[in-house]
């Protein structure tokens, strides 16, 4: 669809309430930003920026509109494996998943028999250089390397049109990107009340270049987004090996890799001027670049093309995006709710009433969503899920 402006936001949401873009429009007034605000199809309230949004600034960069899950993307890997390589039961793939790919709040490798892939992050990106972590979160970013996490972050098994099979899965910097970004968050706001810096929303405050507290954030936002980037790439490689192992492939290996961040900050060039570009709840979409568009539980997803829309600032869509809170969704559906959505997958339905707010109605139509990103992306595979692992 072509997109609206409003004042000094655009949007390709046909669907989004007026709540959302008050918000989005309060953003596009900060005195840093540096063009418009352009609002993604997914586009829906978030704190202090919204889900869906991508910002321009200049001089500054603001940590609550990065969020508290740096880096937090998705990846996705093709095989060579087609539906009749697959047991005819994933019971038991799932089961490996889950004992292998620790998922929920706060989980991880326990005392981590499992040290090397650490150990090669360690190798070559260390430790924050922002901020001092202590003991006990140095111990945090270790054990929950390679770890799932909960709320909408999940991994599936996937067939494509072609029936060719894809892992894919949703993960980001866990807690240790989570205690940064809230360090950091604290911090603006307090340097916004020393100034004196008057905000329509504290939520929005930002740090300013050539500080040291903008230095400091800026280490700390790349050295997150390394680890979520990794943290991706440990979990697709094992799930690439148990999906070998129950096909019999011991050796399988991904024909195609796509590894995407949607919650990030980055230096780029627009319009021939550098500036900061905060994706909040959405991918970089350059022309020819591949990113991944997921849908929810029981939905499809898509591998898709970038079309290096200028006006969107070369960005598309992250995902379904919300169409209502989590309190809400539990408050109107139940769990055979989503058992009827999760029909012929193989997913953890013993807590379908711990997973009921994941359920489709609570998103977007995913469709309406790829529909609105036509000038922004162009779909390369369509991707349908028949394993969901998710944490609670």
């Amino acid at each position: 669809m072509p997109p609206r402006r409003d004042g000094n936001v655009v949007s390709w949401a046909s669907v989004v309430d007026e709540a959302t873009l008050a918000q989005a429009q309060r953003t596009a007034r900060l005195p840093i930003v540096a063009g418009h605000v352009a609002l993604m199809p997914d586009a829906h309230l978030g704190i202090g920026a919204t889900v869906g949004s991508v910002i321009p600034t200049r001089g500054a960069i603001i940590p609550a509109a990065v969020g508290v899950d740096i880096g937090c993307g998705m990846v996705a890997a093709e095989t060579a494996l087609t539906s009749h390589d697959l047991p005819d039961d994933l019971g038991p793939l799932l089961d490996h998943i889950s004992r292998h790919i620790p998922a929920g709040m706060g989980q991880g490798h326990g005392m981590r028999a499992d040290v090397s892939p650490w150990a090669e992050f360690l190798t070559e990106h260390g430790l924050p250089s922002g901020t001092r972590l202590d003991t006990r979160q140095e111990t945090t970013a270790a054990v929950q390397y390679g770890t799932l996490g909960s709320g909408n972050h999940f991994l599936e098994v996937c067939l494509d049109e072609r029936d060719r099979v894809w892992v894919m899965l949703h993960s980001g910097s866990r807690g240790v990107g989570n205690q940064l970004a809230q360090r950091h968050i604290a911090r603006a706001k307090g340097a916004m009340r020393e100034a004196l810096t008057t905000l329509e929303d504290p939520d929005l405050a930002y740090v300013v270049a050539g500080t040291a507290a903008f230095d400091a954030y800026v280490a700390d936002v790349q050295w997150a987004q390394a680890y979520a980037a990794g943290n991706r790439q440990r979990m697709v490689a094992v799930a690439l090996q148990l999906l070998g192992d129950a096909a019999g492939r011991h050796d399988l290996a991904p024909t195609l890799v796509v590894n995407c961040h949607h919650n990030y900050a980055a230096v780029e060039q627009h319009d021939g001027v550098e500036v900061w570009v905060t994706r909040k709840g959405a991918i970089l979409a350059r022309s020819g670049d591949l990113g991944i568009v997921p849908g929810s539980m029981g939905t499809r997803s898509y591998i898709v093309r970038g079309k290096g829309n200028p006006l969107a600032y070369h960005s598309s869509a992250h995902g379904a995006g919300r169409a209502m809170s989590r309190r809400a969704a539990r408050k109107r559906y139940r769990p055979d709710d989503l058992a009827a959505a999760m029909a012929g997958r193989t997913w953890l339905a013993d807590k379908a009433g711990k997973l009921v707010d994941e359920l489709p109605a609570a998103y977007k139509d995913i469709d309406q969503v790829m529909a609105d990103s036509a000038d922004l992306v162009e779909i390369v595979h369509e991707l349908s899920q028949v394993l969901n692992y998710k944490g609670t």
